[in-house]
């Protein structure tokens, strides 16, 4: 049985169609978000991440505020990024934009720095893509350090150095936590050990078991540099209904939609109904009815020894009030699901 499990929320503020299937302006699709944070806090989940975009399928470019809003509405959830990108980001900034948000919070701010998977930021904040690499990894180190809310002093070659530098405010807990985006290079899962920091896997894609090479990468890492073991989270989409056939075609046309285009930027085939149903079927898509979603999130942890799971449960257009439902059957029928599956050690095993 795993203890102390978590479960999460992830949205990246994706532009919305209304019930009647017309666009919806990003400030409608941005109170939503509050509103969709503000259920899964009544209802008990553990977490509610918000991610940065800088394109206009996406709504929320400013991830921190909406959360400080979030925070104003909320007793106990805990409210992060998902991710921030760090890269593009200065990161004294970062803390004190979190440390703001956790004041507001009561001390329930999280930052999940990553890389991201869009560049539209380099080119907007004036960064060279060139240097992708080298950013993130300085900047982390940086982050890194200010968490520890002591004077830093820092040089490096991507910004101005730091000499005995205090950065404020402070927080009334004396840290923010704070997790590292990976979505499967080596070098990122040695890193995250290497600087002791939880790391987030990002798994859209195949059968969440070929994860646990990583898994098993980073508690070896956290070893090799005397670092005590730390949880592994799971990030991945989803959307859940009241059937399994209800949840499949809700989703598949705004999949297809945010995918699609998505694929036609980068030079992909176009998105089959096929290859959506092959990974909702035996992949990292966690569409389905509540029992459907409970037993592969149940087989997702156990594959690759996480204890926190956070279903990215919008992707593409898809209406609010749909939204709204599948974070209720989420947080009221399968994350008691999943406890009762992994608690009767069932697990992948048989899943």
């Amino acid at each position: 049985m795993m203890k102390d499990l978590k479960f999460g929320l992830d949205t990246f503020g994706d532009m919305t169609l209304d019930d009647q299937g017309l666009p919806e302006s990003a400030g409608t699709v941005i109170r939503h978000v509050v509103e969709e944070a503000v259920l899964a806090d009544q209802l008990g989940l553990d977490h509610f991440n918000i991610g940065e975009h800088h394109r206009d399928d996406f709504a929320v470019s400013a991830p921190d505020t909406v959360l400080a809003g979030i925070a104003t509405r909320t007793s106990r959830i805990v409210l992060g990024s998902g991710v921030t990108v760090l890269s593009s980001d200065d990161p004294v900034r970062v803390y004190q934009r979190f440390a703001t948000v956790d004041a507001l919070s009561n001390g329930r701010a999280e930052i999940t720095a990553g890389r991201g998977s869009f560049t539209e930021s380099f080119p907007l904040f004036g960064y060279q893509l060139a240097d992708y690499g080298r950013l993130f990894e300085e900047k982390l180190e940086l982050l890194v350090q200010i968490l520890d809310e002591k004077k830093v002093s820092w040089r490096g070659s991507i910004r101005a150095p730091l000499e005995n530098q205090e950065i404020y405010p402070k927080t009334e807990g004396g840290r923010i936590s704070l997790r590292v985006g990976v979505g499967g290079s080596p070098e990122s899962v040695v890193r995250a050990a290497r600087l002791g920091i939880p790391m987030a896997l990002a798994i859209i894609g195949g059968d969440p078991a070929r994860f646990s090479a990583y898994a098993d990468l980073y508690q070896q890492s956290l070893e090799k540099f005397g670092r005590q073991t730390l949880p592994i989270s799971i990030h991945s989409p989803g959307h859940i209904a009241e059937s399994d056939e209800e949840a499949v075609e809700d989703q598949w046309p705004h999949y297809e939609a945010s995918f699609g285009r998505i694929g036609r930027e980068r030079g992909w085939g176009p998105m089959s109904k096929t290859h959506y149903l092959q990974e909702v079927n035996h992949g990292s898509l966690y569409v389905g009815s509540p029992e459907t979603v409970a037993r592969k999130i149940a087989y997702a942890l156990d594959s690759v020894g996480a204890t926190r799971f956070d279903l990215k449960y919008a992707t593409g257009p898809m209406p609010h009030s749909k939204l709204m439902r599948s974070i209720e059957l989420y947080a009221t029928q399968v994350v008691p699901r999943v406890k009762e599956l992994l608690a009767t050690e069932l697990s992948g095993r048989v899943l």
